[in-house]
């Protein structure tokens, strides 16, 4: 029985989204998004997070499961304070950027204003 750690909506969408996606990536953000990524960006209801994320965790978008392959040093604390985190579908075992988190290598979904998105302990 999976717990969830995380769970959020899509309220906003910047007006560049794209522009991440043909790099496999996203980034979500709640309150107080840097005027620098506002166009950039996925806007969430933020949401407590209850748990730590990790590795082997799951991504849960619009019910598609990815599987987390590695965790940011900083992602866990900007998901808590800012509602940010960044997403990135290259299956790597350590996340590039420290804010990221890296899920498998499949491909990305495009999300809407109403998806959901969550992150659940397995």
């Amino acid at each position: 029985m999976s717990r969830v750690i995380f769970h959020t909506e899509v309220i906003e969408l910047g007006e560049q989204v794209e522009a991440f996606f043909e790099e496999g990536m996203f980034v979500l953000f709640g309150e107080n998004v840097p005027d620098t990524l506002k166009d950039f960006c996925y806007f969430i209801d933020s949401r407590d997070v209850d748990g730590t994320m990790k590795a082997g965790d799951r991504l849960i978008i619009d019910g598609n499961s990815y599987e987390i392959t590695s965790v940011g040093e900083i992602a866990q604390k900007n998901l808590e304070n800012l509602g940010h985190l960044t997403v990135v579908f290259n299956g790597a075992k350590e996340a590039g950027l420290p804010g990221s988190i890296c899920v498998e290598a499949k491909p990305m979904p495009k999300l809407i204003m109403g998806s959901k998105i969550s992150i659940e302990e397995e």
